[in-house]
């Protein structure tokens, strides 16, 4: 969530960041109201407790004195003032859940560098990349084989049954069979190989606590599009984001001990109830998935080489892999409601002749932090500490990249030479 204290201290300068949004002022207006009648009642309530108190006091003196009837007088009174406090207590608390609940939908306030605009259609490409394009190479071009969609490719392979995977689990719920298995766990293991230099690799539950989900602003904002597991209270994560922004949840972590880097492969779960019908064929958009997640806790001064890091590392395993990609630079109204600023890689697929998005790396500020109280010690005290992740990388959609992309005139796939080691030196994909 955003600084309560720099909405009252800059009311007008938050109001005009969140515009970029499409925020309404109203819903910030809301917030101060409701903020402003909260520290009110909370005055009320305190110095209706200190009239009681005082009271009581005198109570105490009266009877202590003989003078009993008028200890029986002041105490009256002190039961109508403890009423009048209960009273106000109860309203401030009511009040209280009130601004919680404004305060929590508030996005953050996006970065001055991200670009105007309110939807995607305004988002700004930044650069392509292909290989060979360093050596003059144009964009490359793609024969009839290569025009075919990875579920036609996977079915014909039998690496990809979408079919059995409906039968078990519903629509959008893939299931991978033979080679196609094995392709996911060459990709996370070469992912957390290259990462292994300066992450630190963490296995994370696939569960939540609704607390640890409310950390990362995916509750309540996205409650629609999360799995819940009501009889326990926990929710399937919808990203590695969730569980490594916890880890330090309510903790205090030293200076020197910042950026703390960490990587995670986790299974990834999402609903995600506003796409219905919508990019449903196929690996485009699925409700499980699995992917490497790339974090970081860092300081304000260095979240900028952090996110420069962890889109490297997502870029480089993208040109090791060998498959075309673009950079988006989102604008302000197409952020996630916890971003401050991000950068999103697609890669082209030459079978549905798209580009799909692969990885979003993120800057949060100290929007997920406020949320979990994690902070380091500063100078000056203690300060939250800055949040920082991306993908590196999710892996459906590069399945179907590679599939489509290096699929041969004889209907086999061989995939990039960088995978060799991890499918037991045979990069060819082929019916079997």
């Amino acid at each position: 969530m955003i600084d309560l204290a720099l909405l009252r201290r800059e009311p007008e300068n938050v109001m005009t960041a969140l515009a970029r949004r499409g925020v309404s002022p109203d819903q910030v207006q809301a917030l101060l109201a409701a903020d402003i009648e909260h520290r009110a009642l909370m005055q009320e309530a305190e110095a209706l407790r200190a009239q009681v108190k005082d009271l009581s006091r005198q109570v105490g003196e009266a009877r202590r004195s003989g003078d009993t009837a008028r200890g029986d007088e002041i105490a009256e009174a002190s039961k109508q003032l403890g009423d009048q406090e209960r009273a106000a207590t109860a309203r401030a608390e009511e009040v209280g859940s009130t601004v919680r609940a404004l305060h929590l939908q508030l996005p953050n306030i996006p970065s001055p560098d991200a670009p105007d605009g309110l939807s995607e259609e305004e988002n700004v490409e930044l650069r392509q990349w292909w290989p060979g394009m360093d050596q003059g190479a144009s964009f490359p071009t793609y024969g009839d084989h290569q025009r075919v969609a990875h579920w036609d490719i996977g079915t014909e392979l039998g690496i990809l049954d979408l079919e059995s995977g409906a039968r078990l689990a519903g629509s959008m719920f893939p299931l991978y069979r033979g080679d196609g298995s094995r392709l996911l766990r060459a990709l996370t293991q070469f992912a957390l190989d290259a990462h292994a230099d300066a992450y630190e690799e963490i296995r994370p539950p696939s569960v939540a606590l609704t607390e640890t989900m409310m950390s990362t602003g995916h509750l309540p904002k996205s409650e629609d599009d999360m799995y819940a597991i009501e009889r326990d209270n926990l929710w399937l994560i919808p990203t590695g984001e969730v569980p490594l922004t916890s880890m330090n949840r309510g903790e205090i972590l030293n200076a020197d001990d910042l950026p703390l880097r960490l990587t995670a492969a986790t299974q990834c779960f999402r609903r995600e109830a506003g796409a219905a019908g919508r990019d449903t064929r196929g690996l485009l958009r699925v409700h499980e998935f699995e992917k490497v997640e790339l974090f970081a806790y860092c300081t304000p001064e260095q979240a900028d080489e952090a996110q420069a890091d962890i889109l490297a590392r997502a870029e480089g395993l993208l040109q090791l892999l060998g498959l075309p990609y673009r950079l988006l630079d989102l604008c302000a109204g197409d952020l996630g409601s916890a971003s401050a600023r991000t950068f999103d890689l697609e890669v082209y697929t030459p079978g549905v002749d798209r580009w799909l998005e692969v990885s979003s790396v993120s800057w949060f500020r100290d929007y997920q932090t406020r949320r979990a109280n994690v902070r380091y010690r500063a100078e000056s005290g203690t300060a939250l500490v800055h949040t920082v992740n991306g993908s590196g990388l999710a892996w459906a959609r590069i399945w179907a990249a590679l599939v489509e992309t290096y699929r041969q005139p004889d209907g086999t796939v061989k995939l990039p030479d960088v995978l060799a080691p991890y499918l037991a030196g045979r990069p060819t994909l082929a019916k079997r």
